[in-house]
């Protein structure tokens, strides 16, 4: 590849990354001066369907780009002058892992570890738990696309069914079921000043923190925040796990709207999920 085919790469992996960037400060950033709803004990109320029903992220649309075929806008997949239909829409945008290497926010993992992430990554359509049709967990998930908010408790529900109820009267973590594993994890909530901070242990390790073979051990632990200020919600969360993490890691947040649409988040219940492929998958095909 000649310099002038290495620099247009490289202009395209910058523009694409500062890209990423803008639009996560844009999450992180908006406001507006509607009231926040409260509860009778003057907590705010997080009850809603929150950014627009999609939830912690969804994909986004399969654009027409005018000849009739779908593709999608991928950044990191834009063409060298050297190549043609490197942007065609196959199975690799679908999985969008070649978007997700532009975020430049990663867990940092421990020496020892980073052999075992590029495997997993390497090998993604055969380790990846979703393709088992495994609950995603925290903090893959992302932000709850509907909540139903009590004084005493929280009930968050996903994309694809799950909901995790959380009580959030400020106990403490029971020490006997705290022996026990979990998908979602053991949650317990409390109140620091307007925002509603979740704690949770005794995850299972069989989910990972998100795609590209980030994984974790049953030592993780989180810490989530919700913070409404009127319409909006600003969703944080931090990963730890001493075990395979050299440092705790925040999760970029992400500010959902509150949908107004009084039948938002009344769906029909979700088809299980059935796995059609995983048995034929002998190759990196998907990767």
């Amino acid at each position: 590849m000649n310099r002038r085919a290495l620099l247009c790469v490289a202009v395209v992996a910058m523009v694409g990354s500062v890209a990423v960037a803008q639009q996560a400060q844009r999450n992180a950033t908006v406001s507006n001066t509607a009231a926040t709803p409260r509860l009778a004990d003057g907590k705010p109320d997080l009850t809603g369907v929150w950014g627009g029903g999609r939830g912690g992220g969804g994909g986004r649309q399969a654009e027409d780009d005018g000849s009739g075929n779908l593709s999608e806008v991928f950044p990191s997949r834009r063409c060298a002058p050297n190549q043609v239909k490197c942007g065609d829409y196959t199975n690799q945008s679908e999985d969008g892992e070649f978007t997700a290497r532009l975020n430049a926010n990663r867990p940092i993992y421990k020496p020892e570890f980073w052999d075992k992430v590029q495997e997993l990554d390497m090998w993604t359509n055969k380790y990846d738990p979703i393709f088992l049709c495994q609950p995603a967990g925290i903090p893959r998930a992302g932000a709850p696309s509907r909540i139903i908010h009590t004084p005493r408790d929280i009930v968050l529900f996903y994309n694809g069914g799950d909901y995790r109820m959380i009580p959030t009267d400020g106990r403490k973590f029971d020490p006997v079921k705290a022996q026990d594993v979990f998908f979602w994890g053991y949650s317990v909530g409390h109140w620091e000043a307007d925002t509603l901070v979740i704690e949770s242990i005794a995850f299972n390790d069989l989910t990972w923190f998100d795609k590209g073979g980030y994984f974790h051990s049953d030592k993780m632990t989180t810490t989530e925040r919700f913070t409404r200020e009127g319409d909006s919600l600003k969703y944080e969360v931090t990963v730890k796990d001493p075990e395979v993490l050299a440092e705790p890691w925040d999760v970029t947040p992400r500010m959902l709207r509150v949908n107004p649409n009084p039948d938002a988040g009344l769906l029909q219940e979700p088809t299980p999920c059935r796995d059609y492929d995983h048995d034929n998958m002998v190759t990196q095909i998907r990767h």
